[in-house]
């Protein structure tokens, strides 16, 4: 019985680690528990989300120093997610031309 506990928690916890951190409800702990988040980055996350929550991960990139695409990739590979989605270079790089655009016009 004791051994069916164990497993059955051993599973639970694993399954938690695998869902990843969400960048929006994350708390200060869980982010610099995230590797490559230390305290600096984590207060900055931090500050930004109080403007409000992110809407994707180039959201994430406009308003917190220092993070770039690199930096994101690798965030998202070590469990980040913004409203559940990891980073997509894919996605950033559609989004790319529209920025652009819209900067030049401005």
């Amino acid at each position: 019985m004791v051994k069916k506990l164990f497993l059955g928690a051993a599973l639970w916890v694993s399954l938690s680690c695998w869902a990843g951190i969400e960048i929006n409800q994350a708390t200060e702990a869980e982010l610099d528990g995230v590797k490559g988040l230390g305290p600096s980055s984590t207060a900055r996350i931090l500050a930004a989300r109080k403007q409000g929550a992110f809407k994707d991960w180039d959201d994430v990139m406009r308003r917190v120093s220092g993070v770039r695409a690199a930096s994101a990739a690798k965030l998202s590979a070590a469990g980040l997610t913004v409203n559940g989605q990891p980073f997509s270079s894919a996605a950033v790089a559609a989004q790319a031309p529209l920025l652009s655009a819209s900067a030049a016009s401005k």
